[in-house]
């Protein structure tokens, strides 16, 4: 069965950092890209970051450019998204999604066939 499973998020105050974690299981992450995506409440899920199969390309939302930083080890079988200089805009759920295509990745939610559960991210004071 094919499953993602994010970690990492949780209660974080404005400029510090966490790393989320998104584990596949009943699958190889090898041919498929990962993206991020968040939704906040009330808000449409958006693309955040991506990362091709093979590591090679990866694809950040202007609006965490120079913050978050995504990368993957495929002999775990997870992708990581390092999240620092956290702001209280960046308070979402965070879910992580797998799209199998080689040698690119959109950050466009309708491009993914699997998905996890989603991990609350709450950056505030």
């Amino acid at each position: 069965q094919v499953q993602l499973v994010e970690s990492g998020g949780g209660l974080v105050q404005p400029g510090g950092s966490l790393r989320l974690s998104c584990d596949a299981s009943g699958f190889t992450l090898d041919y498929y890209a990962i993206g991020w995506f968040r939704q906040a409440p009330g808000k449409e899920r958006e693309g955040v970051s991506c990362i091709s199969s093979s590591g090679s390309n990866t694809n950040y939302a202007d609006s965490v450019k120079g913050r978050f930083t995504i990368s993957r080890d495929n002999v775990k079988n997870t992708v990581y998204l390092r999240m620092n200089s956290l702001k209280s805009e960046d308070t979402a759920v965070y879910y992580c999604g797998a799209h199998l295509v080689r040698g690119r990745c959109p950050v466009v939610p309708g491009a993914y066939e699997h998905w996890g559960q989603g991990t609350l991210v709450t950056v505030s004071s």
